[in-house]
């Protein structure tokens, strides 16, 4: 039986011509292109798939420590020795070390490199620390570097880092051990909101010490760049390489301490009744157990001790170093089951934190411990410890220094809870980015800061819903401040003078973009990517394994985008250009919608065809007509009869073409519609469409990002319905970061009503 030619829209004849004029060349433009440019070679230590190559390797940095603290005067001294492995296929002439503490030297360079005049208001501490007092008298002040036996090394000091020169040149697998003693003064955190140091408290007279980057640390050497030299001016953070560490710290006799890894000696630093309430904390998982209780640190905190006391504490394979000490500190541990091992999780805070730090601390820790293990890896390590410190959020491994504190009348706010919350999870958080899976952070800041802060999204709503008390009742979800794509709207149709793509040194962006860039975009990317464009199974799988693999180990961005392709099947160079390597933004729209009918005589298309090329309509094979309503076609064919009616005879039409069983098979749409989208912004995104029909009933359409691969600018869609309708809405749930929502609802008139829900969502 003789078929029929069912052209659904308009036929499409294309006629070749050549220009006269000749034309220009072009490079491929098209957003869906390779990265083979982006990227590096493949390698023996980095493969095509992401995986750690058969030749990969990194190098270990040993430490052994002793830490004097002189709480009077407000000094650190220390004397350390350091063993480094070789473990690269090169020969190293000279070693180099940070030496972070030489930002607050009086020569720093940090300062000079800003442009910064005054702005119409500043906060009185920053214009009393940074105009009206001397320049504080900071930086590693290096007594002497010498070989494990004493004996002098010769060095070299730029700034923030350090050249050690050796005595012979390290070959593959050789070891080598050097000292260095060294002092600096501590400086005051609060007022420039440094990452390490102490605050005072003029009632008591008391300090509480938040202590990291003290200590000369070595330098990453990898296959990327050889040394990681970049000087530290501030907003970068730290490259570190993994090692074991063995640190004594003495302090005041009256301080409680703690910090990363084991401590060796506890039954001599705790009383008898703290290795009591120790042991009970080890057995109690669902609520803290004070070790030091408020009413115990107010007593010490009003005496000061002379005596001084040792706290040994030892860590295997961390690739940093920090502890926290003071005589005011309230004391409190949980455990936390992960995997098959207890975990404890620790909360240290003076009574300045209460009652909010008592309350809730240490539970969001336990919680953040259990989420991020569900998305990556088993916690590893045997504690993971939160402290209270004003106007900070930092991490190093199995600590970290936290916000959020109460009116003296104990009193809060909900910004002053939620952000205490947030902050607690982000910074533990970090135990797995860097402090695991150890991207390089002067580098790629959005490595850890982007990705941590995915993964602090998750923890947020699964902390909201393992203790929903915690919420205050307006809210029945966590009131996350990053992942959902309605928040990074602002940033992304912002000025483009000041927005800089994802993949930028940290350094090189305004610290006021910082947040958004590093932070909350990258964030967004990744949770749009999870929920919208891959789906939860296939992303939460290839993350894992992304983070699996690379656990203990230095990945670079690429690592990371080859492993989510290589574990998903996913083609993802179109996203991962778009979001991480351009400032394009997301604007998808409607721009039309026609309506058609099926006519048995050709329509003006197809008469101009003929005529153009002497045919007539008896030498074609059948055809079906599409005439648009209310067009030239539509009144003509209308008046002679030629229209069919698609809700009553469109079947009866087709008979000659088909039995009536295959008749009795056939889809039977009443309605014919040209819907053309447009794509105003740079990204490409899935096309999100619902469509809204005339009973009242909507179906969802996700078309994939793909669809945009031919045409960037637009493309059409033929929707052959049973159905009238009535509306269309792109992107209805807000899913894709659409910048512009004035063009995503068809009829114009219906974009305030379906967006208003939204709004309020997003405002909530």
């Amino acid at each position: 039986m003789k078929k029929l030619m069912f052209f659904v829209w308009s036929l499409f004849f294309v006629a070749s011509s050549i220009s006269a004029q000749q034309k220009q060349g072009h490079t491929n433009t098209n957003k869906f292109r390779q990265l083979d440019e982006e990227f590096a070679t493949p390698n023996q230590y980095r493969t095509a798939s992401g995986v750690p190559g058969s030749a990969y390797y990194q190098q270990q940095a040993d430490y052994k420590m002793d830490i004097v603290l002189d709480d009077k005067n407000a000094k650190l001294s220390g004397f350390e020795t350091i063993t480094y492995t070789n473990n690269s296929p090169d020969e190293l002439k000279y070693l180099w070390v940070q030496l972070d503490q030489n930002k607050r030297a009086k020569n720093s360079k940090t300062p000079l490199i800003e442009s910064a005049g005054f702005e119409p208001y500043i906060f009185p501490e920053r214009l009393v620390e940074s105009y009206l007092k001397d320049s504080f008298d900071g930086g590693f002040n290096i007594d002497e570097v010498t070989t494990h036996n004493g004996e002098g090394l010769q060095y070299m000091i730029n700034n923030t880092m350090m050249r050690v020169e050796l005595p012979k040149p390290m070959k593959t697998g050789d070891k080598f051990s050097f000292n260095i003693k060294w002092w600096y003064n501590i400086n005051d955190h609060v007022p420039l909101r440094d990452r390490s140091g102490y605050e005072y408290f003029p009632k008591d007279g008391n300090r509480v010490y938040v202590i990291g980057q003290f200590y000369p640390r070595m330098a990453v050497y990898n296959d990327v760049e050889g040394w990681q030299n970049m000087q530290f001016f501030g907003n970068d953070e730290f490259a570190l390489p993994f090692g074991n560490f063995e640190v004594n710290i003495t302090v005041p006799a009256d301080h409680i301490l703690d910090g990363t890894g084991k401590l060796m000696n506890r039954e001599q630093v705790f009383t008898k009744t703290m290795m009591d309430r120790y042991e009970q904390a080890k057995k109690s998982y669902n609520k803290p157990v004070l070790i030091v209780t408020q009413k115990e640190a107010e007593v010490t905190e009003r005496n000061f001790s002379n005596e001084t006391k040792t706290w040994k504490l030892y860590a295997e394979n961390v690739r940093d170093f920090a502890f926290a000490t003071s005589r005011k500190f309230v004391y409190d541990m949980m455990a936390v089951k992960i995997g098959n091992k207890d975990v404890m999780a620790v909360s240290m805070y003076p009574k300045e934190g209460n009652p909010l730090w008592g309350d809730w601390s240490t539970k969001v820790v336990a919680s953040t411990l259990k989420s991020y293990s569900n998305m990556t890896f088993d916690y590893p390590y045997h504690k993971a410890i939160s402290v209270h410190a004003k106007n900070q959020g930092m991490e190093y491994p199995m600590i970290c220094w936290n916000h959020g504190r109460p009116r003296e009348d104990g009193t809060y706010s909900d910004r002053v809870k939620y952000g205490m919350f947030g902050v607690i999870v982000h910074e533990i958080g970090h135990n797995f980015f860097p402090m695991i899976v150890n991207s390089d952070e002067r580098r790629w800041a959005w490595m850890d800061e982007g990705i941590n802060t995915f993964l602090e999204y998750i923890a947020q709503q699964e902390f909201g819903q393992r203790y929903p008390s915690a919420l205050s009742p307006e809210h029945k979800n966590f009131p996350s401040d990053a992942g959902p794509a309605p928040l990074i709207v602002p940033y992304m149709s912002g000025n483009q003078d000041f927005i800089n793509p994802i993949m930028s040194k940290g350094q090189n962006i305004a610290s006021s973009e910082l947040g958004n860039n590093a932070y909350y975009k990258p964030a967004t990317a990744l949770n749009i990517l999870r929920e919208t464009v891959m789906g939860r199974e296939l992303f939460d799988y290839a993350f894992k394994e992304y983070a699996n693999r690379w656990k203990f180990k230095h990945p670079t961005p690429e690592d990371f985008f080859r492993t989510m392709e290589d574990a998903s099947a996913m083609d993802l160079d179109w996203y991962w250009r778009g979001w991480f390597y351009t400032t394009d933004w997301v604007d998808i729209g409607v721009k039309d919608v026609k309506k058609y009918y099926v006519s048995s005589k050709p329509n003006k298309f197809m008469r101009d065809y003929m005529k153009e090329r002497g045919l007539v309509e008896s030498n074609l094979r059948p055809l079906v007509y599409l005439v648009e309503e209310g067009s030239e076609d539509y009144s003509d064919n209308l008046k002679k009869g030629s229209l069919v009616d698609n809700s009553k005879t469109l079947k009866a039409y087709l008979m000659e073409n088909f039995s009536q069983a295959e008749l009795s098979q056939l889809k039977n749409p009443k309605y014919f519609y040209n819907v053309t989208f447009e794509k105003p912004g740079g990204l490409v995104m899935p096309l999100i469409v619902e469509y809204k029909y005339v009973d009242g009933t909507s179906k969802r359409e996700t078309y994939p990002a793909e669809v945009w691969r031919l045409n960037d600018r637009e493309i059409k869609k033929a929707i052959a319905s049973e159905k009238e309708i009535i509306g269309i809405v792109v992107d209805p749930d807000l899913e894709t970061a659409d910048i512009d929502i004035s063009n995503n609802s068809w009829p114009k008139k219906n974009v305030e009503s379906e967006f208003d829900r939204f709004k309020e969502r997003v405002k909530s």
